[in-house]
């Protein structure tokens, strides 16, 4: 099989690297090809996996790390059998069976899951178990977002948190001129001086959001790195969720910036709940 990777840039132009013709018959998957443009909306770039026998898309790169079409796929039937929750005993003929793939053919796609780090696996005298790690579960959430927005006619997509509290760096960031001219040009409200901080039912995946992206910049002798921001709402607020480009968050924990006190307007305090809208 020869596969050649078509590069999309942030701004949705198709360019190949290196230059290529793509046939008509290519236009039979479109619909592959769509969905991975429309996830390049999220300003991550990627390279699309383009078979060149076939005319078909069979994978993705993400932040330089390659992921098949089949790896997703692979990932959905693990979680189905429970890998999501615990550690599951997995044979390749079973997996196969559910694949309608070879034995073969199932055992690479195990390893190239393990290999990207989607899952955890340990051998075992009967055959292997595997957990679906956290960044496996991102890629199914992804997934799974995407889909709900098909099915959902483009309804706003509403994830639920609670109200937590923070480690009071907000005021700090927020304040520098640096970034509070461009949250003011960017996202056309004056942030209130510190976050608004939310822990999710589920991770916070921007798949498909736009992101808007703030500068970094140097001030009083300090670098202070781009992060990106996605318009929210939080309980019926315009809001934005900010996300430093180098972070150690977890994923379902996310900083909000909004033009008001929102623990004050909503009259909100750690462990109550709430609801965030994604634009």
């Amino acid at each position: 099989m020869r596969a050649w990777s078509l590069f999309l840039p942030e701004d949705r132009t198709l360019a190949a690297r290196p230059a290529i013709m793509i046939p008509r018959s290519f236009r039979k998957n479109e619909c592959d090809f769509n969905k991975l443009q429309r996830r390049n909306a999220a300003t991550l770039q990627k390279d699309l996996i383009f078979d060149i026998s076939s005319h078909t898309i069979i994978g993705y790169h993400l932040k330089n790390e390659r992921i098949f079409s089949m790896d997703v796929v692979t990932l959905k039937h693990l979680a189905l059998n429970g890998a999501l929750q615990e550690q599951i005993v997995v044979s390749s003929s079973a997996l196969a069976s559910q694949l309608g793939a070879s034995p073969q053919t199932a055992a690479r796609r195990l390893c190239s899951l393990e290999e990207e780090g989607c899952i955890k696996r340990t051998i075992i005298g009967t055959g292997q178990k595997v957990k679906i790690t956290e960044k496996g579960m991102l890629l199914l959430q992804a997934e799974y977002q995407d889909y709900k927005r098909i099915f959902e006619h483009g309804n706003p997509h509403m994830i639920r948190g609670v109200v937590v509290g923070g480690l009071g760096e907000g005021q700090y960031y927020i304040s520098r001129e640096g970034y509070s001219e461009q949250f003011r040009c960017l996202l056309g409200f004056e942030p209130f001086a510190g976050t608004f901080n939310i822990r999710l039912d589920e991770p916070f995946v921007p798949s498909g959001l736009q992101a808007i992206k703030i500068e970094g910049f140097r001030d009083e002798g300090r670098t202070f790195g781009e992060c990106k921001c996605y318009r929210i709402a939080v309980n019926g607020i315009e809001a934005a969720v900010v996300r430093p480009e180098r972070s150690n968050y977890p994923a379902n924990l996310i900083e909000v910036l909004a033009p008001v006190r929102l623990r004050d307007v909503l009259r909100l305090a750690d462990g109550d709940p709430v609801e965030v809208i994604l634009r």
